[in-house]
């Protein structure tokens, strides 16, 4: 069974998975360039219920991840959203790709 014809919401954070491996594997100055982006994503338990935001905006992190699932652009976001930077949606896919990088069990 492949779980991306079950869940094809799966299949943008699987890109940004391998997006920040690739990050990782240009070395040291690139991964700390990632990690640096890494500290826009903010945690406040009396903002949104505190989940992941950007900046302390109550712009959620979810939200970033959903546009981009739903083919937005980059441009489209950062029009309507004019408070957003680009390194924001960067951001929002390298916390995607950290949070989702661990092992998977899976019973046969």
């Amino acid at each position: 069974m492949n779980i991306e014809s079950h869940h094809p919401t799966i299949q943008p954070y699987r890109i940004a998975a391998i997006a920040f491996c690739r990050l990782v594997a240009l070395g040291t100055r690139e991964y700390s360039a990632g990690v640096k982006l890494l500290e826009r994503i903010t945690v406040e338990p009396g903002k949104c219920g505190g989940r992941p935001c950007i900046r302390g905006m109550r712009i959620r992190v979810k939200d970033v991840l959903d546009m981009l699932a739903d083919g937005a652009t980059q441009e489209e976001i950062l029009a309507d959203f004019h408070d957003l930077q680009a390194e924001d949606i960067q951001a929002s896919i390298a916390y995607a790709a950290r949070y989702l990088d661990h092992s998977v069990l899976v019973s046969t």
